[in-house]
């Protein structure tokens, strides 16, 4: 056998992107509240890339995460930070560094639980097991294995259960108000205006507007007066600086 057939590169297995992060944190001894993101996503990236090397079915979780990373990086390069509407500084890492915290939850638990299930299975005997999953699996409905149902994959549930139980309460509901304005009402009311002023500056329409919708109505209004030459348009210098008068019939 030559070095080249007896050369095999070996990957540990992880359960999802999010223990792949941890072990780079706990490996590393870094802060996870403060992740050094550069280095972080090298490693990342560079452990996706001896997968494809050794092509290995990428799951897309890994890929998703591996986005994500790439995404925070790039903000944190950007010479202007996102703010909040409080004018802080927005950190880019923020929701990464809570999954994280929330995975590493999960994990711990989830190790306890599995030394109770030791301890519970030295004390009671549970006879054939593989007979009793396989009559268990001829009786179950359809739907996903729990085999296929990692750690990631239950934390991801759990999220989303949170969030729909911290946002029960707050459904959208939207007030449709009836404002009692037409265009024919609106237009009788600067024909008052401007027999009252005679002429009939931008100013006034709007000091004389109750709202904003009530104002667009107004300006409807001038439009089509105009339109039927009923109005006559007079500019001035500057921005907004026009008058309406009455039209004069020749």
């Amino acid at each position: 056998m030559t070095e080249a057939e007896g050369y095999e590169i070996k990957l540990p297995q992880f359960e999802g992107p999010f223990d792949l992060l941890l072990f780079f944190i706990e490996r590393d001894e870094l802060n996870i509240h403060d992740i050094p993101i550069a280095k972080i996503t090298n490693d990342f990236l560079d452990y996706i890339l001896h997968m494809q090397a050794l092509n290995i079915e990428l799951a897309s979780e890994f890929i998703f995460v591996a986005a994500t990373l790439m995404r925070i990086k790039a903000k944190m390069l950007l010479p202007r930070p996102e703010l909040d509407e409080a004018g802080n500084e927005i950190d880019p890492k923020q929701d990464l560094v809570q999954k994280l915290v929330l995975y590493k939850q999960f994990k711990e638990i989830s190790e306890e639980l599995r030394l109770l299930e030791e301890q519970r299975l030295l004390q009671f005997r549970r006879g054939n097991l593989i007979t009793d999953l396989r009559r268990a699996g001829e009786h179950a409905g359809q739907g996903e294995e729990l085999t296929t149902f990692d750690l990631y994959k239950l934390m991801l549930v759990y999220e989303k259960l949170m969030y729909n139980y911290t946002s029960r309460n707050n459904e959208v509901r939207h007030t449709v108000v009836k404002y009692p304005y037409t265009i024919e009402q609106q237009k009788k009311a600067m024909a008052s205006l401007v027999a009252i002023n005679k002429k009939l500056d931008f100013g006034t329409i709007v000091r004389n507007s109750e709202n904003k919708v009530q104002f667009v109505y107004n300006f409807l209004a001038i439009l089509e007066m105009l339109q039927q030459q009923l109005l006559e348009l007079q500019s001035g210098l500057g921005f907004n600086n026009f008058w309406v008068l009455e039209r004069k019939t020749p």
